[in-house]
């Protein structure tokens, strides 16, 4: 009877053969990715591959600070920051307007058929976008904005709808027993608790999108990432440096103010 009492009381061995089978097989699956990429990453630290990085970084310096130059990223980091700021602003709009079926405010079918619109919107990447939009309305900011916005509201609508499906239906029910309709019911009921976390959403996305807007110029959707294709192509390295500056230094500035700004809604919420 004790020796069957201290069997049963043993812990099964299955769970460490079963945690070690899938280590190996994560090993196995990394080993064979090296092997099919033919990729050797002691070949980065050889004295060829550090003399030839030396002298890939040294033809970046110094950057071209010329007065024509500067003017022509300062333009570039505007219409950068627009192309984030306006796909933002608009993907906020339609994800909220998308987020109200998707969170079931309109029966199944409604949040069914849009859930899969935003599931669709989401998994195109942005350049993907951007080079269908280049196609469909030419090059410029506007291929950018377009796309940034259509990815973007793929994943603020679905963002916003589980925001929406979190909140307290309480507040709702009571104005609408109260004779409220139901749309001033969700302005006064649902939203001032859900905006708070809605709007850190909708700035998150902005530090993302300024991020994002850069890259899209490779594939001539305009902003600094264009002009940094263009330097790069012609290997006019001190004036990509200068690009890859402004960029660095944009990241920075967003990242500050939009820090700032949730502090500030943090404090008004109390």
């Amino acid at each position: 009877m004790k020796v069957a009492e201290h069997v049963m009381r043993d812990p099964k061995p299955a769970l460490p053969v079963r945690g070690l089978v899938c280590a190996v097989m994560i090993l196995a699956a990394v080993i064979a990715s090296f092997y099919f990429l033919a990729f050797n990453p002691f070949e980065l630290f050889t004295p060829k591959s550090f003399s030839s990085i030396a002298g890939f970084v040294v033809r970046f310096f110094p950057p071209d600070f010329s007065t024509s130059f500067l003017m022509k990223v300062a333009r570039g980091t505007l219409e950068t920051l627009a192309i984030s700021a306006i796909a933002t602003l608009i993907a906020a709009l339609f994800g909220l307007l998308l987020a109200l079926p998707a969170a079931n405010r309109f029966g199944k079918p409604a949040q069914q058929t849009v859930r899969f619109v935003l599931n669709f919107l989401r998994a195109v990447p942005e350049l993907v976008w951007a080079t269908l939009m280049v196609l469909l309305v030419g090059l410029g900011p506007f291929a950018g904005t377009l796309a940034l916005a259509l990815h973007t509201i793929g994943v603020l609508g679905r963002l916003f709808a589980e925001t929406l499906e979190n909140r307290s239906p309480v507040p709702a029910d009571a104005l609408v027993l109260a004779g409220a309709r139901p749309l001033t019911a969700f302005l006064y009921g649902t939203l001032p608790d859900a905006a708070p976390q809605l709007l850190s959403y909708a700035l998150y996305r902005w530090e993302m999108n300024i991020r994002m807007a850069t890259i899209l110029g490779f594939v001539g959707a305009g902003g600094l990432g264009q002009i940094l294709y263009y330097e790069l192509s012609l290997l006019h390295e001190p004036q990509a440096s200068t690009v890859l500056i402004a960029m660095f230094g944009l990241v920075i500035i967003v990242d500050f103010l939009s820090a700032k700004m949730r502090r500030i809604q943090i404090h008004a919420a109390g």
